[in-house]
């Protein structure tokens, strides 16, 4: 079953991110961040980040186009109530809407969770201050947002043009952002290959949420 495919595929992604995760914790260990910080495969960050140097521009930038992504949940926000507000009841609202709404509840978690509890910290100060690093949350927010506007758009809108323009924006935009984000310098490649981990795995996980609500309600139909 499709579902079923998804949701392997997805629980195998989030596990390979905790894998990435303890390995970044033991692998290569040295100091090479501000302040004496640590990080785990430190030859290759290293390396890396001299590659790309410091760009606070294209950070500037990628900042602020975060706000599209925050913008996007908002319109499916909006979407789940009037339905809500129309339909009198909570789960009347579609189902794959109502899952969206948890599946950004599970993204928002897991960005509050590594920031209290910081895996290791940013190759350089933002406004004199250390800050957590690992997975980087602005890609980890791109990747986990824009293929739900991808996958929304494909099942509500019947116009084959305004879907091959919405995949093409996805596609474009979570580009731009992921290396932007990359060859700013404000983060250590690894934290960039977490967040690709990360929401991957989360968002097959609503993937697969969703075939299954689907096949379910064509069974009760039949």
């Amino acid at each position: 079953m499709k579902w079923k495919k998804q949701l392997r595929a997805g629980i195998g992604l989030l596990l390979f991110f905790i894998l990435w995760t303890e390995l970044i914790q033991y692998v290569d260990v040295q100091i090479a961040g501000p302040k004496d910080t640590k990080v785990g495969f430190a030859s290759w960050n290293v390396w890396f980040h001299h590659q790309t140097g410091v760009n606070m521009t294209l950070y500037t930038w990628t900042d602020w186009l975060g706000l599209v992504p925050i913008f996007i949940c908002g319109c499916f926000g909006v979407l789940g109530l009037r339905q809500w507000i129309r339909r009198k009841k909570l789960f009347q609202v579609d189902a794959d809407i109502l899952l969206l709404g948890f599946y950004y509840l599970l993204v928002i978690a897991g960005y509050l969770f590594f920031e209290m509890v910081p895996v290791n910290y940013r190759p350089i100060l933002i406004d004199g201050y250390l800050e957590a690093s690992y997975p980087s949350s602005t890609t980890l927010l791109v990747l986990s947002v824009m293929p739900t506007l991808k996958l929304q758009t494909d099942r509500r809108c019947g116009n084959h043009a305004l879907r091959c323009l919405a995949t093409t924006f996805v596609v474009l935009f979570s580009l731009l952002m992921v290396i932007g984000r990359l060859v700013s310098g404000v983060h250590w490649a690894t934290d960039i290959i977490g967040s690709v981990l990360l929401s991957s795995g989360l968002f097959l996980l609503y993937r697969a949420a969703v075939s299954f609500t689907d096949q379910k309600q064509t069974a009760d139909h039949m």
